[in-house]
């Protein structure tokens, strides 16, 4: 996914193997990109990229002629089994392969319009009628669409376009005395319902409160700072002579403060697993939903409409304007190479990116620092900085040359010291070149070189493009390229999201099973200035491409600001966590729950815990001696009961295969939920649970994981008493993992409200969802999705009489 695809890591993982040893010492000890790119470019061979190309082939990316079809009959077939939302992303796939005002497309967008109607999304089925217009939709079917537009306009309250379009309609009925007296009447039929329709909302005298435009108000800064723009007045950047850049608390910061707002530079949305190998057979077309069906390859905003480009079936947009800017930033270049950034991997796809947004940053001397860089100094050493800092405005630190104090730039700051959301910020972070493997180095710098080679291939046709100075273009592209590549390992951001299981045609079941996914990854200057910590101070969440950092926690005056990289406290022993970092971002962690976990290790993790068969309680190490020291857990130790009163003690090789036996029926049992078969899923969870009490601690994480799982097949089933209680005790087992102020404890939480406000427990729900919002508003802010549905069910159940749960059935 962020790399490329294993058929061709592995065939340049084996070309590098057999290379002699000169060449891969000469690639090996190069001092500079640019010598590690030139070099690895020259080994390129046609045969190579022939085999690059047979790959991109894999992919479906320009338009199939005898896809559209395919996809409308299959979502034809969802729709008449109700499923419309299954009916709307086949459409929309079927959208996607036609070629514009043609007969395939008009119909896929008037059937998707139906499907959006039944689904309640009017504003989206009017656009696509209008488009479905646009693009020659048949004029015998005209009269269908219009009606339906007619239905969304009442039902919207804009009558008086309602009323326009019913006479409009009428009076192409008196010219067309050629219909057919049955479909006449239908129709006028269904023109008397609609103008009764029409009258009835315009007598309505009720007025409606005004809809309340909060929305993003708190996303914005309330004091934004002049040296880092997007960051808060309450940061500062400063160089340690350990860390590097870092942020500062300037002030007591509360937790639910927002501290950095910042738009990606740069995203690629991530286009989920790979689909099968086309060989041309009609019917084998792919019908899986990706995040590619779903969400807008510009905005990564979330819609069920999706236009597509019209030269490719690959890239998806929420709206045309969205589509044009697209086109107008990077798309125009990589609408051709889609099957082949494909192949590459994102992290290939961003550095492209990257590099084609700093033509719109004064063009001209961005690519003239690139191009004398080629020549001269390598763009990831600190020499190769050419930006002069002034003394008032320098956030760096200071240094003795020739008796005199010597500021010290901060790299990606400007003349001014300001650091802000821009090329030249992404350009100098660290691609950190000499921690990289060899093999690593030459796998990217080889693909970066492939795709040079395509863009030369594609400006090499334009005839007004004078070929030498394009060419030294490319080349000092790819070494840009190449920097972004091997800057992407420790910088990259996963933009994430809650995801609901919307297509599964439950609502019901989408209650407890939320989950968290990647959308895409990204690039944010700002938000790559914070360092690590496996018990981070800050909370990050993201709307749209937006990126938003808030305290979770008290901060004062003069503390660092902290991230987490992803090896958090709660999720992974400290030996796996230094593990990660140190291979993944090249450094030795040292945080304070690091320092404080390593010197316990003997003692696992309270939602790692095996418990004693006879007294239930916990089973650890027994050390040789008082004076032992700790050490970490390993297979062979025998486990002993902790209660003095109690002699038992068992193999911590038997448990770990107890627990993976455990853990793979419990797999079993989410498949059986998957397929709908939820009373087997019941019982092997249940016989699960009994064979769990046994031996792992009531606050182990396989039992939060069993007893989830349970909430979620009672949900399915209605039983919202029986699932409440179940996502409870996962609830205890959340709160011991991650701490009672975690954001997973609030989406939890929020999980447990539904469940209560569904049963109309109001009590109940009411107190969750304080609860919830407390937690939740600490690390999202008021604008959250999850927040404004907690308040939603507020509203409703505060007019709403109390009614318990009352007894199961």
């Amino acid at each position: 996914m962020d790399l490329p695809v294993d058929e061709w890591k592995s065939y340049i993982f084996q070309k590098w193997s057999l290379l002699p040893k000169s060449i891969q010492d000469t690639i090996s000890t190069a001092d500079t990109l640019r010598d590690i790119f030139l070099h690895s470019s020259s080994l390129l061979q046609p045969e190579d990229e022939m085999f690059l190309k047979s790959l991109s082939r894999g992919y479906l990316v320009g338009k199939e002629p005898n896809a559209p079809p395919f996809y409308r009959e299959e979502g034809n077939k969802k729709f008449q089994k109700k499923d419309y939302m299954g009916a709307t992303v086949l459409y929309s796939k079927g959208i996607s392969h036609a070629r514009p005002h043609s007969a395939d497309i008009s119909l896929c967008y008037a059937n998707r319009s139906a499907a959006l109607f039944y689904l309640d999304e009017y504003e989206m089925c009017l656009k696509d009628i209008t488009r479905a217009q646009m693009h020659g939709y048949p004029e015998s079917l005209q009269p269908k669409v219009t009606l339906r537009k007619v239905e969304c306009l009442v039902t919207l309250g804009r009558l008086q376009e309602a009323g326009q379009t019913i006479r409009d309609l009428e009076s192409n009925f008196a010219a067309k005395p050629s219909l057919a007296a049955a479909q006449f009447q239908i129709l006028q039929r269904n023109l008397c319902r609609l103008k009764m329709k029409v009258q009835e909302r315009e007598n309505l005298t009720a007025s409606f409160p005004a809809t309340l435009t909060k929305a993003f108000e708190d996303m914005d800064l309330r004091e934004e700072n002049e040296q880092i723009p997007g960051a808060s007045s309450s940061v500062s950047l400063c160089m340690d002579p350990l860390k590097g850049r870092c942020l500062i608390a300037t002030k007591d910061i509360l937790p639910g403060e927002l501290l950095v707002k910042e738009d990606a530079f740069v995203s690629v949305l991530n286009p989920g697993e790979r689909p099968p190998l086309h060989h041309g057979l009609e019917g084998k077309w792919d019908t899986r939903v990706t995040n590619g069906d779903l969400y807008c390859h510009r905005c990564l905003r979330h819609t069920l409409a999706t236009v597509p480009c019209d030269g490719c079936s690959y890239a998806k947009y929420c709206s045309h304007e969205c589509m044009q800017q697209a086109w107008d930033l990077y798309h125009n270049r990589e609408c051709p190479l889609g099957g082949l950034l494909l192949t590459l991997g994102i992290f290939c796809h961003i550095a492209l990116r990257s590099t084609l947004l700093a033509r719109f940053e004064d063009a001209s001397e961005v690519i003239r620092k690139l191009c004398v860089e080629m020549s001269n100094k390598d763009m990831c050493s600190p020499e190769s900085e050419n930006l002069v800092q002034t003394p008032s405005s320098d956030p760096g630190g200071e240094s003795e040359e020739n008796g005199k104090t010597v500021k010290t730039p901060v790299p990606g700051c400007d003349l001014n010291g300001k650091y802000e959301n821009n090329y030249n910020a992404v350009f100098h972070l660290m691609p950190h070149t000499e921690n990289h493997s060899p093999e690593y180095k030459f796998l990217c710098a080889v693909s970066v070189s492939a795709l040079c080679r395509q863009l030369e291939a594609a400006e090499s046709s334009k005839p007004a493009t004078a070929p030498p100075a394009r060419r030294l273009e490319l080349r000092a592209w790819g070494v840009a390229m190449l920097k972004h590549m091997l800057q992407l390992q420790c910088n990259a951001q996963a933009l994430t999201s809650i995801q609901r299981p919307a297509l599964s045609g439950s609502k019901e079941n989408s209650v407890t099973n939320s989950r968290q996914v990647r959308l895409a990854t990204g690039i944010f200057p700002v938000v790559s200035l914070l360092n690590h910590s496996c018990s981070p101070n800050t909370s990050v969440s993201f709307i749209s491409t937006v990126a938003t950092i808030r305290a979770s926690e008290k901060i004062g005056k003069g503390q660092e600001i902290l991230h987490c990289y992803g090896p958090h406290r709660s999720r992974m022993a400290v030996a796996e966590r230094r593990q990660k970092l140190r291979s993944q971002y090249f450094f030795d962690c040292g945080c304070p729950a690091c320092q404080k976990e390593k010197h316990r290790a003997a003692v696992g993790p309270r939602w790692e815990a095996f418990c004693c068969d006879r007294c239930r309680a916990p089973l650890q190490v027994k050390l040789s001696s008082p004076f032992s020291s700790p050490r970490v857990l390993e297979g062979g130790d025998v486990l002993s009961c902790g209660s003095t009163s109690c002699t038992e003690s068992v193999s911590r090789d038997h448990l770990i295969s107890r627990l993976q036996d455990l853990q793979q029926q419990v797999g079993q049992a989410r498949k059986l939920l998957t397929s709908g078969q939820l009373e087997r899923a019941i019982q092997l969870l249940l016989g699960c649970r009994h064979d769990a009490e046994s031996f792992l601690s009531a606050e182990h994480s396989m039992v939060g994981e069993m007893e989830d799982a349970l909430a979620q097949a009672y949900a399915a089933l209605g039983d919202w008493q029986k699932s409440a209680t179940h996502l409870q005790k996962s609830l205890r087992v959340v709160e011991v993992q991650h701490g009672p102020s975690s954001v997973e404890m609030g989406h939890e939480l929020f999980k447990l409200a539904q469940l209560f406000f569904n049963g109309f427990a109001i009590p109940e729900a009411l107190n969750t969802i304080q609860r919830a919002e407390k937690v939740l508003m600490v690390h999202y802010g008021p604008c959250n999705d999850e927040i404004q549905e907690l308040q939603k069910m507020k509203s409703c159940l505060l007019d709403s009489p109390p009614i318990s749960l009352g007894p199961s059935v």
